[in-house]
């Protein structure tokens, strides 16, 4: 009499006698059977790839999040009182990255909160930005968002530069970067519309970021800024102001343009500008126009 077990069943074209692999969780949910295969057509990849989600902190580096060096709100260590209270004022932050001699040289991070209890609400004493300094993390731009998130939970620090490969610092990324990164961006009252490069102040006066692209800018303007020939290399507003006057300009600089607009320069650094208001001809003229007439009469 035969033995009724059987061998194995060969195997159909195109597949392996290999036992299947373990199905991990998002695998089994979306599993189908063979008649969905048939009726539904596969989706394609990007379609199931998540923006954010847990996985971005193992996949995703320092250098992934980090804003650049140049974005970097900075202030000397030997900054006056008034100096730095007006920096903090500025920007809107709840803490500042502080150097001596330059950013490749910090030395630790100034807290709001600090200087508003040793030094507000009508303390005196002898100010001493030092004393105030609290410790910075560092980071190399490879470690992983999720690595430096433990350290900063685990350090209670806030706050890390990203250091290149020859100590110099390269960028700098916040705890609030590193959650985005998982949950989405999250806005607070400090945060700007990034969607809106540029504003209209009052009519014919436009506030304007100096990376608003001048495809777009030009027609809400109404005016055609790109009217030389070295223009048409330019993309940004920013662009065309430094191109106008050769250099960077300072802040709050005045550069006339051929058209007779004129841009001043709002915000500004040693090695960008970041915010310039565009006045149109016919805003720079309203106010002549506007002016009381001379009374005549005897």
């Amino acid at each position: 009499m035969g033995s009724s077990i059987e061998g194995p069943a060969p195997s159909a074209p195109g597949t392996t006698d290999e036992p299947p692999l373990r199905r991990g969780l998002l695998q089994r949910l979306f599993r189908r059977s063979p008649a969905q295969k048939n009726a539904l057509p596969a989706l394609p990849a990007i379609q199931v790839v998540a923006t954010h989600g847990m996985s971005n902190l193992r996949k995703l580096r320092v250098d992934d999040v980090a804003i650049p060096k140049v974005d970097i709100v900075a202030v000397a260590l030997d900054i006056s009182k008034e100096d730095l209270v007006a920096a903090f004022k500025e920007h809107g932050f709840s803490r500042i990255v502080v150097y001596k001699g330059n950013l490749d040289s910090p030395q630790g991070l100034v807290l709001l909160k600090d200087l508003a209890l040793q030094h507000g609400f009508g303390a005196g004493g002898r100010f001493s930005l030092k004393k105030l300094l609290r410790p910075i993390l560092y980071a190399p731009p490879s470690m992983p968002v999720g690595v430096l998130l433990q350290k900063m939970q685990r350090e209670r620090v806030h706050m890390a530069l990203v250091i290149d490969e020859y100590g110099g610092v390269d960028g700098l990324v916040t705890i609030e970067d590193l959650i985005e990164t998982v949950i989405g961006e999250i806005e607070d009252e400090h945060d700007e519309d990034e969607g809106s490069l540029w504003k209209e102040e009052k009519p014919g006066v436009f506030l304007a970021q100096a990376t608003a692209p001048l495809d777009e800018f030009e027609p809400a303007l109404g005016l055609t800024l790109r009217t030389l020939e070295d223009d048409q290399d330019i993309d940004t507003l920013g662009g065309l102001v430094m191109l106008r006057t050769g250099r960077m300009p300072a802040r709050g600089e005045i550069v006339p343009h051929e058209s007779g607009a004129e841009f001043e320069v709002i915000d500004a650094d040693p090695r960008r500008i970041k915010r310039i208001r565009v006045r149109l001809p016919g805003a720079i003229m309203a106010p002549e126009a506007e002016a009381p007439k001379a009374d005549t009469a005897a």
